[in-house]
């Protein structure tokens, strides 16, 4: 019997025609690799459609099925908990879009297995910039974004705000992702961040990013403004001990 060492971790919103893609490429790359989606209340659907998914790969589909849009921190948050509650070993974060590519999974897993890391990102900044597909402002905007939070936290990772990577499960047991409160993009700050404090080594990964291809994205200025603050608020804790 299989033991499944890592949970890929997908949150979603209306994403059904994405993870009909996502879900068959993910179980074929190793044999090891559990999937779990977080959904918030998809109304096309998705939910149903990954929860039908369970007797076709029996023990490696799994779902928390959430009744409204909580937000992609409380998502991971929940996500994670369900990871340290089942015994995973490495947890994973990736989008359900596929401007990360599922095959990238991999090399992430790989740096953990080994023990090179304790976090590795796939990083869209750690060798120049490979973003491919997006508008101008949105890349001015997002790489300004990563400067600010590592202008200001201190912390020596280029892409502080990616949404992809592979996590030693004793870090999340560490930083206590209870306290974890950002819950747009600036989550992925704090988790780096706290990481970063609390002395774990992280390795960046250069992967493609590209534009999605489906659906609709969630920036809003709402998350910007909260990632904005948020790098202040953690950097301020960090001073009075108090992250």
């Amino acid at each position: 019997m299989t033991v499944y060492d890592t949970l890929v971790i997908i949150p979603t919103y209306n994403e059904i025609a994405n993870m009909k893609k996502m879900i068959p490429i993910v179980m074929e790359l190793d044999e090891k690799f559990a999937l779990l989606v977080v959904d918030d209340g998809s109304p096309d659907g998705t939910a149903t459609y990954v929860d039908e998914q369970k007797s076709v790969f029996p023990g490696r589909i799994h779902l928390l099925n959430r009744k409204k849009k909580l937000g992609l921190g409380t998502a991971y948050v929940a996500g994670f908990q369900y990871a340290l509650d089942k015994n995973f070993p490495y947890i994973c974060e990736m989008d359900a879009d596929f401007s990360h590519d599922p095959n990238d999974l991999l090399r992430l897993v790989d740096g953990i297995r080994k023990g090179i890391a304790d976090i590795v990102i796939g990083s869209r900044y750690c060798k120049g910039i490979s973003i491919i597909n997006w508008p101008l402002s949105r890349l001015i905007l997002s790489y300004s974004a990563n400067l600010y939070a590592r202008f200001i936290t201190g912390a020596k990772i280029m892409d502080m705000t990616a949404g992809f990577k592979c996590i030693r499960a004793e870090v999340l047991q560490k930083i206590d992702i209870k306290k974890i409160r950002s819950n747009g993009y600036a989550f992925q700050i704090e988790v780096h961040f706290r990481a970063y404090k609390a002395g774990f080594k992280i390795v960046e990964e250069s992967i493609i990013f590209r534009e999605r291809e489906e659906g609709v994205s969630k920036m809003s200025k709402s998350i910007v403004k909260e990632a904005m603050w948020r790098v202040w608020s953690l950097k301020m804790r960090s001073l009075l001990n108090l992250l």
